[in-house]
């Protein structure tokens, strides 16, 4: 719980100061004095009478009011000196900064609690324990460094690890990066990541609250707060970029379908991520320089122009943002061109990249800058300018700091001289401007920021789908597989369209069931869960007489319950399926079936319910996209007939919890119908 108290505090106690600044407890006083905290600070050292030339208290009985307490103590004496605190001084806030709690063992999880209910029963705030501390423009209560310099115009950044946020804002302060807050939340034991979210998304203030908000997540326990809060910010015109570490393959769970070997906590992550607008990155440079693109101005399109003195550099960015999907447009004669060409120097480049030499000059810059803002067909702009370490390029970098806050298009500067011209640099980034040293990650964190979906809109359950029906099939059921008859009603409840079907038991129900269904027809065994193991799929049934052949056969394979009769369709192979992820919900995958999801792994996914829109973002996630939609005059496949079958299969899903797992492959699929021809799904309710 968030609160005034550790946000904006009067008073500050250090429980456990020292004079030795080494140590926790004076590192923060430290930090405090140093970063100009205008409040008071009261020191707690039994040992000392002054601290760092603060006067220091015996004890915390000893304390007057204080509004917030930093506790750098064992983790034995924790528990009573929040109880004295919130009891005797009317604390509420509290900073925990100690160890020895939940990550150690039970009795440490115990105390832990113990802790977080006196902090709850008193409305107080608790920030770890465990962790490095808070940093708000007001105050640094931290025991670490770097501390940045804390601006309103900067990133909240809210971690659950403490060393990895010092590491991330290491990562951060020389592209330029600034930060408004930095939460260090630790163990969580009363307030984690997603409160933190919570506040600053309730608190929101348009023109005074940070547009960027970053996230470092271990544990997601609360994922549709994350969901609500990170989509309400994204809404309101916020940025959020988040690393979600702990979501490897280990995690994974072995399962009987497709599905369930495929789903992960981190494809539940992903969906999540997706679903709320959030980028999400891998790893700290990668965090950070997603951050910077947040503090640009937005690009509205994907064609980007390369602004460069140095080839190499060009080339490589090029082949980052293509590989993402934008676009480095040809620059056709035009007389814009015609000018800006006859300004520069003899054997500078005006296609694109557009390469000015090593000589170019800052005016040249500026009419480049100029004609691509006004006059070529571009979003944006990547500059790179570097220097040999010949003569100084001060005056280069004053402009483009200039042309980055009068262009209406958005400019991500390159300037990886970090030795040559440090002193130029550091001066074009007091400015209050980013930099770029990397082109590569630039060029990969900016695909990531524009093949992000916006948070998904809230959606009426579609008028074709009846929970109620749903739920009286459903109510039909027993837990584990379920039988075909049970699949087609759901399927075709919410308009997943199928092969014809029928079930027989017997030799003459076969017979006419092929009849019914027509020629040429497939044959497959009822009952075993992997039906090719057993051979029991007989593809392209000709006649009766091959009908009553083949139902011997597969009526004899052990585990039989009776013999299918299906319509044999053709078209591209495509995969769709679904796995309940305990707190999650449905995360659904698509993708295309056969080699692409047994052995290449190509699906995307999304978190039921799913709207037309993210269905859609799905599909053209795929690497498999290409081949979907047609390629080298072959027949590509209704995307948007295959999107309504994901709405409507998350729709079943939203209304039916007791399905845990839900295989559609293949689904045959062709540019005018789509068509289910094997599914399994089973079902698992909870003890009652």
């Amino acid at each position: 719980m968030i609160n005034r108290q550790l946000l904006h505090p009067k008073s500050i106690a250090i429980v456990g100061a020292s004079n030795t600044i080494s140590k926790p407890g004076g590192k923060i006083i430290k930090n405090l004095v140093d970063f100009g905290f205008d409040g008071e600070i009261y020191a707690v050292n039994p040992k000392e009478t002054q601290v760092q030339g603060i006067p220091s208290f015996s004890s915390v009985e000893e304390l007057p009011s204080v509004d917030l307490a930093v506790l750098a103590i064992p983790a034995k004496f924790c528990l009573e000196t929040v109880r004295i605190l919130t009891e005797q001084n009317d604390t509420k806030a509290f900073i925990i900064i100690s160890a020895g709690f939940g990550e150690t063992d039970d009795a440490g999880k115990k105390l832990e609690q113990e802790i977080a209910d006196i902090v709850n029963q008193n409305n107080a705030c608790l920030i770890g324990p465990n962790c490095v501390g808070v940093m708000t423009p007001q105050h640094t209560s931290v025991f670490t460094t770097p501390v940045p310099k804390l601006t309103p115009d900067g990133c909240d950044f809210i971690s659950g690890s403490g060393a990895t946020a010092v590491f991330i804002i290491e990562s951060g302060i020389p592209k330029g990066l600034r930060f408004a807050h930095v939460f260090s939340v630790g163990n969580s034991a009363q307030t984690g990541v997603e409160d933190v979210l919570q506040y600053l998304d309730e608190n929101y203030v348009e023109g005074q609250s940070s547009k960027v908000k970053l996230l470092y997540i271990e544990n997601i326990d609360n994922p549709d707060k994350l969901l609500i809060h990170a989509s309400s910010l994204i809404n309101k015109g916020c940025k959020i970029a988040a690393i979600k570490a702990g979501s490897s393959s280990a995690g994974s769970r072995a399962a009987s379908s497709h599905t369930g070997a495929l789903t992960s906590s981190d494809a539940a992550v992903e969906a999540l991520f997706r679903k709320a607008g959030i980028v999400r990155c891998y790893g700290r440079e990668e965090l950070t320089t997603v951050a910077s693109v947040f503090m640009c101005k937005e690009l509205k399109g994907r064609k980007l122009a390369i602004v460069t003195h140095a080839g190499g550099p060009g080339v490589m960015l090029t082949d980052a943002l293509e590989d993402g999907g934008l676009k480095i447009p040809h620059i056709g004669e035009s007389s814009a061109k015609t000018i800006l060409k006859e300004k520069l120097f003899s054997g500078s480049s005006v296609e694109n990249p557009i390469d000015f030499l090593a000589t170019g000059t800052a005016a040249q810059l500026g009419e480049i800058i100029d004609t691509c803002e006004n006059d070529f067909d571009v979003d944006g702009m990547a500059v790179i300018f570097g220097s040999p370490g010949l003569f100084p390029i001060g005056d280069v970098y004053n402009l483009l700091s200039e042309k980055m806050k009068t262009c209406r298009k958005p400019i991500y500067p390159i300037l990886p001289s970090l030795i040559n011209v440090k002193e130029d640099v550091a001066h074009f980034l007091s400015h209050g401007n980013v930099n770029f040293p990397d082109e590569v990650l630039l060029g990969r964190a900016l695909t990531k920021v524009i093949n992000t979906p916006n948070p998904a809109p809230k959606k009426d359950t579609p008028g074709f789908v009846s929970s109620v029906k749903i739920r009286e099939i459903i109510g039909q059921t027993e837990n584990g597989y379920q039988p075909p008859e049970i699949i087609h009603r759901l399927f075709d409840e919410v308009g997943i369209p199928r092969v014809k079907e029928i079930v027989a038991k017997t030799e003459p129900e076969a017979v006419l069931a092929a009849l019914e269904v027509g020629f040429p027809l497939v044959m497959k065994v009822v009952g075993p869960i992997h039906k090719t193991d057993v051979g029991g799929v007989i593809l392209n049934v000709r006649n009766t007489s091959e009908v009553r052949k083949e139902f011997y056969h597969l009526n004899e394979i052990e585990g039989s319950e009776g013999v299918l009769i299906a319509q044999m369709a053709s078209g591209t192979e495509l995969f769709l399926g679904a796995k309940y992820e305990q707190n999650f919900g449905h995360i659904i995958l698509c993708g295309m079936g056969g080699i692409f999801v047994e052995v290449l792994k190509d699906v995307s996914s999304g978190l039921a319910p799913l709207s037309k829109e993210e269905a859609l973002s799905m599909i053209k996630s795929l690497k498999s996209y290409k081949i979907l939609k047609g390629y080298r005059k072959q027949p590509g496949v209704n995307i948007s007939g295959f999107a309504d079958i994901i709405v409507g299969l998350s729709w079943l899903l939203r209304f039916a919890t007791e399905i845990k797992e839900l295989d559609i492959n293949p689904f045959l699929g062709n540019e005018n119908e789509i068509l289910a021809v094997d599914a399994r799904l089973r079902i698992e309710r909870l003890p009652s």
